[in-house]
């Protein structure tokens, strides 16, 4: 195999793995149990700690713990490391969780990370043990930022729910008056 071939099958590898880890986000947020089970392999364990147990198992319990409990959730995947090795892959991906619970604290955040061995079977990539790490957790609290602050951190870029917002601008250029700039905080 050539050393394209190597670096693409390398990055194919890797974005099958990243479309796996998305799928299991947005099962767990529409309670899809079909998706869910679809990211692991037939015989994985998840250890989510307050769980352990098999994927049909994890399935049932997760699906009836956040549709009893939660108006709705969002699991949000960021830093994401993974070493190859052949048909086995091993990734630490940071996670973090944002429900609007039935009671209590109307909004609950946490963040962690997901410790998994992947491994690819038939051609497929898909979770063989997954070890979950809670990292953080708490309820909202009052913003770092005063108004003021909020709009010098926005003063460099447009924010807007619509085409105006800054990430449309094309070409992306810089106001050189704005070089060297500080907002004290």
């Amino acid at each position: 195999m050539s050393d394209l071939e190597t670096t693409i099958r390398e990055l194919a590898d890797r974005q099958a793995i990243r479309d796996c880890l998305a799928n299991y986000c947005r099962a767990v947020d529409r309670l899809d149990r079909e998706l869910l089970l679809s990211v692991y392999h037939e015989d994985a364990i998840d250890d989510h700690g307050v769980f352990v147990g098999t994927r049909e198992e994890f399935a049932d319990w997760v699906i009836e713990f956040h549709g009893r409990a939660q108006h709705s959730t969002q699991h949000i995947v960021t830093n994401h490391v993974c070493e190859l090795d052949g048909d086995v892959a091993h990734a630490e991906t940071y996670w973090m969780f944002a429900a609007m619970n039935r009671d209590g604290p109307p909004l609950t955040l946490s963040g962690g990370r997901y410790i998994d061995r992947f491994e690819r079977r038939d051609g497929r990539w898909a979770i063989a043990l997954r070890k979950v790490v809670g990292d953080w957790s708490g309820t909202p609290g009052g913003a770092l930022l005063s108004p003021e602050g909020r709009a010098a951190l926005n003063s460099g870029a447009n924010p807007a729910r619509d085409r105006s917002d800054a990430s449309y601008d094309r070409p992306l250029t810089f106001d050189e008056s704005r070089r060297g700039y500080i907002y004290g905080i």
